[in-house]
């Protein structure tokens, strides 16, 4: 694999601080990337998307949702067992995990539910009306200049 140097774009930028952190993690090649719990990213309306994550096994109590330095964290622990159980076959994942998304500029999140193993977290992305696109209006005519009216001839 090979390793980009990005010291040029720091040397050369001022204020893409974000894209170039966002491309050392990228291309850092981690190839450990957890796999636990299994989730889906769905984009449900043009600017809302829906983050689900497989959750079995894990109460309201136990999960925590929050948003940090641009990134949308999800952590889960599970609480102790009280009682002695023995099990023949434990095959429903219980163990502790956070689960880290980066989210872009002006993407918010609105909401999350916990219903039936599954935590759903809804976002939706608002852009502020100075960064739309707007169209300007171009003038026809003869005269460039507006009409002035003479001071005196108001008074």
């Amino acid at each position: 694999m090979r390793n980009f140097d990005l010291a040029p774009l720091y040397r050369a930028s001022i204020g893409f601080d974000q894209i170039a952190d966002m491309m050392d993690r990228v291309l850092a090649g981690d190839v450990n990337h957890p796999t636990y719990p299994p989730y889906n990213i769905e984009k449900t309306a043009d600017d809302a998307y829906r983050i689900s994550i497989a959750v079995a096994g894990f109460s309201d109590d136990e999960l925590s949702v929050e948003l940090r330095e641009g990134a949308l964290i999800v952590s889960a622990r599970k609480a102790e067992e009280d009682g002695d159980r023995t099990y023949l076959h434990r095959g429903i994942a219980t163990r502790a995990f956070e689960r880290k998304f980066q989210l872009a500029d002006h993407v918010k999140v609105t909401g999350a539910t916990h219903t039936d193993g599954m935590l759903h977290i809804e976002l939706v992305r608002e852009v502020p009306e100075r960064l739309k696109p707007r169209r300007i209006e171009i003038a026809s005519g003869t005269s460039t200049h507006k009409d002035v009216v003479d001071a005196e001839t108001v008074n």
